[in-house]
């Protein structure tokens, strides 16, 4: 029903990953697999939802909370998660990180602490130092068995008294760690016993692969938290903007939302992406499952190739996200001779481990959300950079 093999030319579209990789990488010629949007259209369902909206022809201030988007909300989690949610709970924003970077100010003081499991996706890095608050380090340990969280650490970690938040990211970006049930429940005990507020942003949950799955922070959390999220990375919709969430206590609800309004003068979301929203949840699973499959095996690829290529890497597809997380640290490379060979040789563009912090030394991440032939031609490229700097 959908194929998602074809090319699109995205040149000349105003796209950050192709017209603008320069900004990154220093030169414009390079085929990227950097920011993480896909390169695919956005659902069917939801081009047609728009395209009806637009041929309304009035695009005047609207509203967010109403019936169609609450329920649309309420439905996907119903369906996806098995989740029943309050719709009184739910607050919108233009973007997931606005969202914690509000509640980061909201429930904390400059110079506080913010809690990350590291390597760490890189806007958590800019949101807190951004905003005057530290990043408290709680760095993940990859074993045979996948990624995992030193709890003891962590619990040392939160009993800081200048730790107030725990900054989730579930599932895990750039790792792709699924946090199980018991982890969650865990971290939220610990969270609850040593006073510290969680901000869960959970927008790759629908990119969960294989048995393991997605568990909604809402379904384990206790005391003061927070859950934002978003259907841009799963629809491919990021430049709608657009991003919701779940804040359960009501006091800080509507703290979060005066500050919002009143402060930041958002009081109207941009109409097209609550229209998108609607369309993707109400009708848009048939496509994001064939999207799943197809990313599924566009991972499974890059392991195949990867490992006949380097048979010591044994990388092996994350538990979710279609980020490839690529330990190239069997290889003993030089990250930034890497970099330098990879973009001036190989005429290719992908995101450099330590961009996520000192963590992620020795890593990269490839976006393998593209048809087959893009991720073939930069694996290749991937390979390439690599045999020509170990035979230096």
């Amino acid at each position: 029903m959908f194929d998602f093999s074809v090319p699109v030319d995205r040149h000349g579209t105003w796209c950050t990953q192709w017209d603008y990789v320069a900004d990154r990488f220093g030169a414009a010629d390079l085929l990227p697999f950097t920011i993480s949007d896909m390169d695919f259209p956005a659902a069917p369902c939801i081009l047609e939802a728009l395209q009806k909206r637009l041929a309304h022809g009035v695009l005047g201030y609207s509203r967010w909370k109403n019936d169609d988007f609450l329920s649309a909300v309420a439905h996907w989690y119903q369906l996806r998660f098995g989740s029943a949610i309050d719709p009184e709970s739910v607050v919108y924003g233009p973007s997931v990180i606005y969202m914690v970077a509000q509640l980061i100010r909201q429930w904390s003081q400059p110079g506080d602490g913010v809690l990350i499991h590291t390597p760490a996706y890189d806007a958590f890095y800019k949101a807190i130092e951004g905003n005057q608050r530290q990043v408290l380090s709680a760095p993940l340990q990859k074993t045979a068995d996948g990624w995992r969280c030193n709890m003891a650490e962590l619990e040392a970690l939160l009993a800081r008294p200048e730790c107030k938040v725990m900054l989730l990211c579930s599932p895990h970006n750039p790792t792709g760690k699924v946090w199980t049930r018991a982890e969650l429940e865990l971290m939220a005990d610990l969270c609850e016993r040593h006073g510290v507020r969680v901000i869960s942003d959970e927008i790759h949950m629908d990119m969960v692969w294989g048995k393991n799955r997605h568990i909604p922070w809402g379904d384990v959390g206790r005391g003061c938290w927070a859950l934002f999220t978003s259907g841009s990375k799963s629809f491919n919709i990021p430049a709608l903007t657009g991003a919701y969430g779940l804040i359960n206590n009501a006091d800080d609800r509507q703290q979060y939302l005066q500050v919002l309004k009143g402060q930041d003068g958002l009081s109207s979301p941009a109409v097209l992406a609550i229209v998108a929203h609607v369309a993707a949840y109400r009708e848009g699973e048939p496509w994001l499952d064939a999207l799943r499959d197809y990313l599924q095996s566009n991972l499974q690829f890059v392991a195949d190739r990867l490992n006949q290529a380097f048979p010591e890497l044994n990388w092996q597809p994350p538990q979710s996200t279609y980020l490839a997380w690529i330990d190239l640290r069997p290889l003993g490379l030089d990250d930034r001779a890497l970099q330098t060979v990879l973009i001036e040789e190989q005429k290719v563009a992908i995101m450099p481990g330590y961009t996520y912090g000192p963590e992620g030394n020795g890593f990269v991440r490839l976006n393998a959300g593209c048809p087959r032939v893009k991720l073939e031609a930069g694996v290749e490229r991937l390979i390439n950079g690599i045999r020509s700097l170990k035979s230096l």
